[in-house]
């Protein structure tokens, strides 16, 4: 398991409580698991994520992590409905651990109301959680 001082923790992207990211783009906000959440996990193995077109509020659950060690829910960050889900996850779930920001993002998201991701921690906030 890493230390806190070494976790990968991009400025650019808000944190909730419950481990995940978000990520403005444009029109949509991109989500997944921080790099703490996947460090916790431990090897994932499978990923189950909404169909697009589905809607959630924030907080809701919309979906699930398998590792080798335990299932985890994911929770949204933001309200809003499914635009896009990263399909590379079926087949490649590591991706989540090799490349939390990036290559193994979750789903994108159209706000209901994109003043919520202010309301997320920026990362100084979050890694003032971690250090709990």
């Amino acid at each position: 398991m890493k230390e806190v001082n070494e976790l990968v923790l991009p400025e650019d992207v808000r944190y909730s409580e419950d481990h995940e990211w978000a990520r403005s783009e444009e029109d949509k906000v991109r989500t997944g698991i921080s790099d703490f959440a996947q460090d916790q996990l431990g090897d994932i193995v499978f990923v189950e994520l909404p169909q697009v077109g589905d809607t959630f509020q924030k907080g809701a659950e919309f979906g699930t992590v398998e590792s080798v060690k335990a299932v985890s829910e994911l929770y949204m960050p933001i309200g809003g409905e499914i635009l896009a889900v990263n399909t590379a996850l079926e087949d490649a779930p590591e991706l989540v651990n090799n490349s939390p920001y990036e290559e193994g993002w979750m789903v994108d998201i159209k706000p209901d109301n994109a003043g919520e991701i202010d309301q997320l921690m920026d990362k100084n906030a979050y890694l003032e959680i971690l250090k709990g």
